[in-house]
């Protein structure tokens, strides 16, 4: 069983905006991102979904946090 909440693309956008993420262009349902250091990531926004194991994985690794940095636990 997994030990986190799952998260919504909304949360996980705005959760990276607080970590110094912007938006830079958003394509359909697809937001991407950039940090100004360079790191970046595509979430999909879709309302009343949530984000998959594997594709939050993949955030994760793109933007090089912790499962707790980015839901603020």
């Amino acid at each position: 069983m997994n030990p986190y909440r799952a998260l919504s693309g909304k949360e996980i956008v705005a959760a990276l905006k607080r970590h110094g993420f912007e938006v830079i262009r958003t394509r359909g349902s697809h937001q991407y991102l950039r940090h100004p250091d360079g790191r970046a990531t595509v979430v999909p926004v879709h309302s009343g979904e949530t984000i998959g194991r594997g594709l939050m994985a993949k955030i994760l690794r793109d933007t090089e946090l912790s499962h707790e940095q980015l839901a603020g636990q």
